[in-house]
């Protein structure tokens, strides 16, 4: 079994019981173990993972860190713990600072069993950072964060590979962060560098203010707009192609021609859907006034459809039951406003099917 499945499994674990675990040893039995056991350690094996580690600290005597985490009989890894329920902040890792001076661990980690913060010494040797250079959450684990957690699996495990990466790391943490205070809420110097973009002349106070309300919603879009690319490029190969665009004379009324802002929407709409359904379950249909989206290849299974042939407006239709209602759109982003109208539809259908299957199975 991979790192990422032992991850997910950890994860179904930690949703389904965090909200019982209340204690700190709740936490470390429950959720940190298996962690340590996701990254291939043997948490039963005091040479390998050390439980209540002590180490003597100047006055401090017989303090402990929740587990060491040894590599060549030597301290590899700090991990400190705190219950579930609390909030991580740098008054918790204490311990950890004292302990990193003392001992001969590079690494340490504090976790409340759902957030995991890595911490270095990058900025001073032997002296353990005061800000994180990765942070997780098994809430919404990334496939980035997979590849990260690889390198202090216990096969691959690096110190000075690990050590290494920890300032490109860090970097990139704080630079997310900052990216995305300023997609949320623009600071005026960013609001001041895009307006002298995309004005010309003196920046006034009327022109940033107008640039700032912009600037949000705008990003807003470009990150929809580049999920919703990504999205019609995963799925393109399991559904129809629109006709190419050839020399050949104009089609007559009785052709139908599928266009691409037709074939964008029908991605949104299975992307949307392919949280209950697989994505090959759904399928377009094209017709000379809409584009059906159907459950199955099935006419009497719509789920939406796409009304883009008017010269002026466009609308997405939803379903009741065989009541259809129309909704203007301006943009196919605006689709995503229709998010459970096409959940309720895809419930209804799978619930009609299994009650069909299920008289069918009686008679």
């Amino acid at each position: 079994m991979d790192l990422a499945t032992r991850l997910a499994e950890l994860q179904k674990r930690t949703v389904e019981h965090r909200e019982v675990l209340l204690t700190e040893e709740a936490a470390k039995t429950a959720l940190v173990m298996p962690f340590i056991q996701a990254l291939g350690y043997d948490v039963f094996n005091p040479s390998e993972v050390v439980p209540e580690y002590v180490a003597d600290v100047g006055t401090k005597k017989g303090e402990k860190v929740d587990y060491a985490i040894c590599r060549d009989k030597s301290v590899a890894v700090l991990i400190e713990c705190k219950p579930s329920s609390s909030e991580l902040n740098i008054n918790h890792a204490g311990q950890l600072f004292r302990y990193f001076s003392v001992t001969s661990a590079r690494l340490a980690i504090l976790t409340n069993g759902v957030v995991y913060q890595f911490y270095s010494d990058i900025e001073a040797p032997n002296k353990m950072d005061d800000k994180p250079f990765f942070t997780f959450s098994m809430d919404a684990i990334k496939p980035t964060d997979v590849k990260t957690l690889e390198n202090f699996a216990k096969g691959n495990f690096d110190i000075d590979k690990i050590v290494k990466e920890a300032g490109n790391l860090k970097i990139q943490s704080l630079l997310r962060k900052e990216l995305e205070k300023e997609f949320s809420d623009p600071s005026d110097d960013f609001v001041k560098i895009m307006a002298r973009r995309v004005y010309s002349g003196n920046v006034t106070a009327a022109i940033k203010d107008n640039t700032a309300k912009l600037l949000a919603s705008t990003i807003s879009t470009l990150v929809r707009d580049m999920v919703t690319d990504r999205l019609s490029s995963a799925l393109n190969a399991s559904t129809p192609k629109p006709l190419e665009v050839t020399n050949e004379p104009e089609p007559t009324e009785e052709e139908i021609v599928t266009t691409q802002e037709e074939m964008s929407g029908f991605h949104i709409v299975q992307a949307i859907a392919s949280k209950f359904v697989h994505p090959k379950r759904i399928v377009m249909r094209d017709q000379k006034s809409y584009c059906a989206i159907l459950l199955d290849d099935n006419n009497r299974k719509s789920i939406a459809r796409l009304h883009f042939n008017a010269a002026t407006s466009k609308y997405v239709g939803t379903f009741v039951d065989k009541e259809e209602t129309r909704h203007q759109i301006n943009d196919l982003t605006d689709i995503y406003q229709y998010v459970p109208q096409i959940e309720a539809r895809l419930k209804e259908l799978e619930a009609a099917a299994k009650g069909a299957k299920a008289a069918a199975t009686a008679d």
